[in-house]
């Protein structure tokens, strides 16, 4: 039990003393850059997802 106890007070001393945490201006910036990577993915997937659909329906109506 005495493990348990120092392995919780260790890891808040270590939260609240050895923890850099971000800026309010870093978190906006990281999440900004976040989203945008987020929707490009996206597109990117979507341009894939839509041409091999088309490829697709052009080689099944080859074969009808």
């Amino acid at each position: 039990m005495n493990k348990i106890t120092t392995y919780f007070k260790e890891s808040y001393q270590e939260l609240m003393e050895k923890v850099t945490w971000p800026t309010w201006l870093q978190l906006q910036q990281s999440t900004v850059i976040v989203l945008v990577a987020t929707i490009i993915i996206t597109a990117m997937v979507w341009a894939m997802d839509f041409a091999s659909n088309q490829v697709l329906k052009l080689i099944y109506s080859l074969f009808k």
